[in-house]
């Protein structure tokens, strides 16, 4: 019975993470997700409101990881790719009712290929966390990552003004410049919400793109070390 016991050790803790508080949390979003995009196009609101609330999950999962002290890697790659693949469907979906259309999907390659890179980079380097800036020498980066609420009003601006672009929006092929400027010329609370979200959207995008000039440049100095090591 106790060798028993010993074998089946490793088998539960393995377990015991997949049961982290935040890890179904993630599960959830998945979910929620699936369910969203399913019916994106016969219920609008709905699909937002179902996007939106796996969003706030996303905080909602990192608060229990630290208040439970259950922080593990499989949850933040599982957070992550959550994130990429949702905001990567909704900027397909946008790429295909607004014109021009490659506007959303070079959106979309900028997201994938600016976090993809931050990832492989952090791991390259032996830091636990791609949130882990500390010795950038880039002030808006740092001020990205060092600040939860600045960071957090970014990626809440840019959900929100993708979920407003998608709710307002009546027809395929229309005018990206041309809704934009509607919007804001109309002078009520809408104007001043995809005034803010486009403030916050604009700093995120100049971020990932930093992001990834960063991770490039760390994945370059690993090759020159790696090829000056005797």
């Amino acid at each position: 019975m106790a060798k028993s016991s010993k074998k089946l050790t490793p088998r539960l803790r393995k377990l015991s993470v997949y049961l982290y508080i935040p890890n179904i949390i993630g599960y959830a979003r998945v979910l929620l997700n699936c369910y969203a995009f399913g019916v994106c196009f016969s219920n609008k609101w709905l699909f937002s409101v179902l996007y939106f609330i796996s969003f706030v999950c996303d905080a909602i999962d990192g608060w229990c990881a630290r208040k439970f002290n259950q922080v593990s890697t499989f949850g933040a790659v599982l957070d992550m790719v959550t994130d990429r693949i949702s905001t990567a469907s909704l900027l397909a979906i946008l790429s295909q009712v607004y014109r021009p259309g490659l506007v959303f999907v070079s959106l979309l390659a900028l997201d994938i290929g600016s976090h993809w890179l931050q990832m492989y980079s952090t791991f390259l380097t032996g830091k636990t966390s791609h949130k882990d800036v500390k010795d950038s020498t880039n002030w808006l980066f740092k001020a990205y990552y060092g600040n939860r609420i600045f960071m957090g009003y970014c990626c809440v601006a840019c959900e929100v003004l993708y979920l407003i672009l998608f709710l307002i929006v009546d027809t395929q092929s229309e005018s990206l410049v041309d809704v934009v400027g509607s919007s804001l010329q109309q002078g009520s609370l809408l104007s001043i919400l995809v005034a803010l979200s486009l403030f916050g959207w604009a700093i995120k995008q100049v971020v990932n793109v930093i992001q990834m000039k960063t991770a490039a440049d760390v994945c370059v100095h690993y090759d020159i070390e790696k090829k000056q090591k005797p």
